[in-house]
């Protein structure tokens, strides 16, 4: 069945502006320059989400009375190979947010 070319050109109007939306978010490199080196962004959320998830993990183990081994997982805090994964992704996330939402 032959597409007409009204039909046809409006389906390219719409790529076109469904791509165009698209890249509209890479106007803005998200880098930071450190001593004239540009990092990525997301790089410092991901070691802030592991520096406070350390923290949070020291925090409960002091909580529960265990050591470095018992940690917080002594309490039924869940499996710690699914948590604390979990854990960075939020607070890496919410650092994001906080520091490089534009």
């Amino acid at each position: 069945m032959p597409v007409s070319t009204r039909q046809g050109s409006a389906r390219a109007r719409g790529a076109a502006a469904v791509s165009g939306w698209l890249v509209a978010g890479c106007a803005h490199a998200p880098s930071v320059n450190v001593l004239g080196a540009y990092f990525p962004d997301w790089l410092f959320c991901i070691v802030a989400g592991v520096v406070l998830t350390v923290a949070v993990y020291r925090v409960l183990a002091r909580l529960s009375g265990g050591g470095a081994g018992g940690g917080a997982g002594g309490r039924g805090f869940g499996p710690p190979a699914v948590v604390y994964p979990t854990l960075v992704v939020l607070l890496a996330s919410i650092a994001w947010l906080i520091f490089f939402q534009q």
